[in-house]
């Protein structure tokens, strides 16, 4: 370091090739600070948790993509040795989201089902071999409805409403009207313009781990919730709401998490379910997804048509810098 260096000593610490990195940090070879003990098998996640009298819970899920629920008769899974009880959507009615505006979601359907795969009951038995077959001997009775399967019928306002009771019907979650600039001198100057429909299928993020949720209820009435979640502040506000507790009487705890890559940030209905079941049979619940169940439950990067037209210049114009200050490439208009 030189005599005119007044930088501190943590900004002139080696770097791996010998030369001092600027923050003290660039260039630097680093631990991750849980990577030991996901390497040697030390890292518990929820799913690793078991509490006394613990039970398993299992969805009943949709076969139908939309359908009017006639009945659900739970008798012979009650009956079955080993089962300790069901929740039912009725029984979570408050409506949750992640944003303000899309507050349109129960934690299981009620009434209706909108998809395949949605959950309609959850059983709680004492080993998840016996939560599932008890799972299966559920009888559910559909009025199956007209599906809403592409962006055409979505579109089409003949078509039935997926949501028939929100405040302004419609099959279109959010339209959005943006305008910046002058795009057809844009494109009039441009030197290539491309015009093309592109299409994307969608897909979810597939983590080694999947969704987990482990909830115990509390002597004093509290509930303490582990979650395999990405982000416990949304997780630990709905469900407080769902469930109508105060936020202080809820502890989220967020033990290792087997990735998620923007995942297994939403709060989701293992959350939501393993905490009512827990309060209403007064023992821990835990609800673990199985890999076809994550693709039912994530809501994924979401299938997408887009028409794109964008025009071109050869050269930047120079009241265009580019981003943060650093020159682009090549000038572009797009609508």
């Amino acid at each position: 370091m030189s005599e005119n260096d007044n930088r501190p000593a943590w900004a002139t610490y080696p770097t791996h090739s010998g030369e001092a990195a600027e923050g003290g940090v660039l260039g630097r070879a680093e631990r991750k600070i849980d990577g030991r003990a996901r390497i040697v098998g030390a890292a518990v996640f929820t799913d690793d948790i078991k509490l006394p009298r613990m039970v398993y819970g299992k969805f009943v899920r949709s076969t139908e993509a939309h359908a009017r629920i006639v009945s659900v008769d739970v008798s012979i899974a009650l009956a079955m040795p080993g089962v300790v009880g069901v929740a039912l959507g009725e029984e979570l009615p408050k409506k949750y989201g992640v944003i303000p505006v899309a507050q349109d979601e129960t934690a299981m359907a009620i009434g209706k089902v909108r998809y395949i795969g949605e959950p309609i009951a959850c059983i709680a038995a004492v080993d998840e071999e016996t939560a599932h077959r008890a799972a299966r001997a559920v009888k559910v009775t559909y009025e199956v409805l007209t599906p809403i399967l592409t962006i055409e019928d979505a579109l089409d306002p003949s078509k039935p409403h997926i949501h028939g009771d929100s405040r302004k019907p419609s099959n279109i979650l959010r339209r959005v009207f943006q305008s910046f600039g002058d795009v057809e001198a844009g494109f009039a100057a441009a030197d290539l313009v491309i015009e093309d429909t592109y299409e994307y299928p969608g897909s979810t993020h597939v983590p080694l781990e999947t969704h987990v949720a482990l909830a115990n209820p509390e002597p004093d009435g509290k509930l303490t919730l582990w979650s395999s979640t990405q982000n416990p502040h949304y997780v630990h506000r709905d469900v407080a709401h769902v469930l109508g507790m105060r936020e202080q009487d809820i502890r989220l705890i967020k033990p290792a998490i087997g990735a998620g890559y923007g995942g297994k940030c939403d709060p989701f209905c293992t959350d939501i379910v393993a905490a009512h079941l827990a309060r209403k049979l007064g023992r821990p619940v835990k609800i673990t997804l199985e890999r076809e169940e994550v693709f039912y439950t994530h809501r994924g990067r979401h299938p997408t048509r887009l028409w794109l037209k964008m025009g071109n210049a050869r050269e930047l114009a120079p009241e265009f810098p580019g981003r943060n200050g650093f020159p682009a490439p090549v000038e572009a208009v797009a609508a």
